[in-house]
């Protein structure tokens, strides 16, 4: 039964060092996402939207003839449609980024 037990302690630690490693990868997939900029687009370009992998808006960009003084509320639209293209951007690229640290995992819950 020591036998079990010891195989048993091997088998932990070894699991340890591999949650440390994917830790790591992690912690430097999240780095790396964060410094990236995406871009989002309304309007056929006429708007657009940078961010970074925090969801930090970096810059905005809206042509000229998509301002008219009469339909403020297309503005904001176009706006509004840029910047959730970016933020679904960020969402779907860390998804896929992080997602590949939990796939294919059998953890004992």
């Amino acid at each position: 039964m020591n036998m079990m037990r010891g195989g048993g302690m091997g088998n932990m630690q070894n699991m340890m060092k591999q949650m440390q490693k994917m830790q790591k990868q992690m912690q430097q997939a999240q780095e790396e996402l964060a410094e990236k900029q995406f871009e989002g687009t309304a309007g056929g370009g006429m708007v657009k939207v940078s961010m970074s992998g925090q969801k930090q808006v970096t810059d905005v960009q809206i042509k000229e003839e998509v301002v008219d003084p009469d339909d403020i509320e297309m503005l904001q639209d176009l706006v509004l449609a840029a910047v959730n293209d970016a933020l679904k951007k960020v969402d779907d690229e860390t998804n896929q980024t992080m997602g590949q640290f939990t796939k294919g995992m059998n953890l004992p819950f």
